[in-house]
Formats: structure tokens, sequence, C-alpha cells
């Protein structure tokens, strides 16, 4: 059974890991706010204990089992965020750091009531799917609001981003998961996006914003 801390680190070489499944050591280091020699230590004991590929000066790569005990963690933390928004009355931007003490619980029983409770949802309330108890993952390939065009009508599926701050700015404009948007124009100098939706007839979102909004075209 993992640690807390051991938790902590495999779900940031989870969500660090690249095309080929490796994580430089500093990126590690800056992820969770550690020293490197600290970093060092515990990457020997997730090796040792068959979590991960560790050789020195290389990046570092999760075995199978590494990555499966990630997505358990990472399956028992979005099951959190949705049970907190969907059952309890939270919003989106309060959920996560709660979300951060629960997922640490080792009572699969409970994740399991849980999951029966609100029908067993595959995404979270940010949108990003949850790992079944295998700890796969079932992704899906949406559009970038930044990379649609003049004319396209999308409705906003997912988040890249889900901070307390942004949700709030997004909450702000009445922006959420399911809703339809209208692509009315787009900056050529800035690469700003005019939407329309709901009862925002035009509504200008910045490139930054816009890249963190996935969207799916509505046929």
């Amino acid at each position: 059974m993992a640690s807390q801390t051991e938790e902590n680190y495999l779900k940031a070489l989870f969500n660090l890991a690249n095309e080929k499944d490796e994580v430089n050591i500093s990126e590690l280091a800056a992820q969770l706010q550690v020293s490197m020699p600290t970093v060092n230590s515990m990457v020997k004991t997730l090796q040792k204990n068959g979590w991960l590929i560790y050789e020195k000066y290389k990046p570092v790569t999760l075995t199978p089992t590494g990555k499966r005990d990630a997505a358990l963690v990472i399956r028992k933390h979005r099951l959190t965020e949705m049970f907190l928004v969907n059952k309890m009355g939270f919003g989106w931007e309060e959920v996560h750091e709660i979300a951060e003490q629960v997922e640490h619980i080792h009572a699969p029983k409970f994740f399991e009531r849980m999951d029966e409770m609100m029908g067993f949802p595959t995404i979270d309330p940010h949108g990003s799917p949850i790992p079944d108890k295998q700890g796969r993952i079932q992704e899906v390939n949406y559009l970038s609001l930044s990379d649609c065009k003049a004319g396209q009508t999308v409705i906003l599926a997912a988040l890249t981003n889900s901070s307390s701050e942004f949700l709030e700015f997004l909450n702000g404009r009445n922006l959420g998961l399911g809703i339809e948007l209208t692509v009315k124009s787009k900056e050529a100098y800035d690469q700003s996006i005019v939407v329309s939706y709901l009862n925002h007839p035009r509504e200008t979102l910045s490139e930054k914003v816009c890249e963190k909004l996935l969207v799916k075209v509505v046929e």
C-alpha cells in the first residue's frame, strides 16, 4: 500500500508523462515543489517498489503497475470531485482541495459506493475522464476552442486547467460544461475569439482562455 507521499509522486508522474511516458526529474521536482535530492531519494524508493524505471541522469518511466496505481489515485480524486458537486452541492471551483485529501483514503468499498450512488460517471466536473476500477482511462479527443473557426458551433466539453481562479473566471461569464457556443469571429492580431452563448450575444475570450477550453463540434 502506497503512502500519501508516494501516491502524490505517482499522480504527478502520471500527469507529467510525455508520449514516451518519460518524465524528467527536474520537472517532477518543480511540479511537487521539492528539492532535487528529495526527489532523487523518493524516485529510488518508487523504483524499489516496482512503480517506475530509473537510471541515473535519465528521465524516469512509470511501469505498468505504476501507471495503474497512479490512475487509481486519480480515479478516487475525480470521483470525489464529482460526488461533491453532484451530491453535496459544491461549486466546481471548490472541490479540488477537498479531493486532494480524500484521494488518499484506502477504502475501495467507500469509492465503489460513491461511484454507484452517482450512476457510474465517466467524467469529473471539469470534463476529465474518470479511470475505471482497473486504472484504465477512456481518452476522448476534443478540439481546443482556440483552433475553432468563425461560424462553428461547439459544445464546451472539458478544461485543461481546473484552478479555482480559472473556474471563478468562467463562473463570472456563465460558462460551464455542456454549454453550446457559436464562434462569431477570430481576431487575427491576438487570436482572441468572440463567441455567443445563452444570454451572451458577444463575449470576447483571450487566446490564453480559449486554449484551456476543450470543445466538441456540433455536426
